[in-house]
């Protein structure tokens, strides 16, 4: 039987909604291993005078949690 663990995590991007997933992903397998899958659970922009200057995402990450055998 497969444990899968879900984290949350934020991350933001100067480029685009897409970006920061990729950045969520990139930092996150930094430490965690077997990422399954990412669900973005919501997004909002950063604007500054009237222009966006970056794009967060809220993210739910899952990873198979490896067992002892």
């Amino acid at each position: 039987m497969a444990i899968v663990k879900v984290i949350e995590v934020i991350a933001t991007s100067k480029v685009s909604f897409e970006d920061a997933v990729k950045e969520a992903v990139k930092e996150v397998s930094k430490t965690i291993r077997n990422i399954d899958s990412v669900w973005v659970k919501d997004q909002k922009v950063h604007v500054n005078n009237g222009e966006v200057v970056s794009w967060g995402v809220v993210c739910k990450v899952s990873f198979r949690i490896e067992s002892g055998e």
